[in-house]
């Protein structure tokens, strides 16, 4: 009996001190915890911040397809009014204290299919360039060209060229050349851009390649 006493109070001691250790080192990994709350928190704080911040660059389309609470939207009218800067990083304060009500993935989401639109016009801008300097550089080029856009005016890009290298050779301004940008810029849109989205791409283009 004696022994299976001992036993029973060595596994009792046993269990006590494990007990303690597991207490003891949760206690320990409580402030590393805390630490790593705090972190996340000041995380997403300044990821709200700065979503307040690109709302603020938005032209009146882009928020009126954001559907803000009316609060933010008028904070963000408001933002774009002041001239201050002392003025504007209170006002973004604010903002990005009103974010802490709004859900921001809807804002994401909007964000991302801009931008990828952004990347998409930007990768057709630098094709039409290359093509437009190919063709400057080499006569020949407007063959290939032809053959992957057969809608191309042969005759009207000839005569930009020409006129582009004439005004190249007497240092005068490259009208002729951003006419054959504006000319490829009609072709692709032509080929490829439903009819109700050429005139904003048309746009895009235009402000791009001014």
């Amino acid at each position: 009996m004696g022994g299976v006493e001992g036993v029973k109070r060595l596994k009792c001691g046993y269990d006590n001190n494990f007990n303690q250790r597991s207490e003891t080192m949760q206690d320990s990994d409580q402030p590393e915890q805390e630490e790593i709350s705090r972190s996340q928190r000041k995380r997403d704080v300044e990821a709200l911040q700065e979503i307040g911040e690109r709302l603020v660059t938005l032209n009146a389309s882009q928020l009126g397809q954001l559907g803000l609470p009316d609060n933010l939207r008028e904070a963000v009218k408001e933002a774009k009014r002041l001239t201050a800067n002392g003025a504007i990083r209170r006002q973004k304060q604010y903002i990005g204290k009103l974010m802490r009500n709004v859900d921001p993935e809807q804002i994401q989401a909007k964000f991302a299919e801009w931008d990828g639109k952004s990347r998409e016009q930007a990768a057709k801008f630098h094709q039409l360039e290359r093509w437009r300097d190919r063709l400057l550089a080499d006569d020949k080029v407007i063959s290939e060209l032809v053959l992957a856009h057969p809608r191309a005016d042969v005759q009207r890009l000839r005569t930009l060229i020409r006129n582009a290298h004439k005004e190249e050779a007497a240092a005068r301004p490259p009208k002729s050349s951003r006419e054959l940008f504006k000319e490829l810029r009609l072709l692709m849109l032509a080929e490829a851009a439903p009819v109700q989205d050429a005139d904003s791409e048309d746009q895009d283009y235009s402000h791009q390649e001014d």
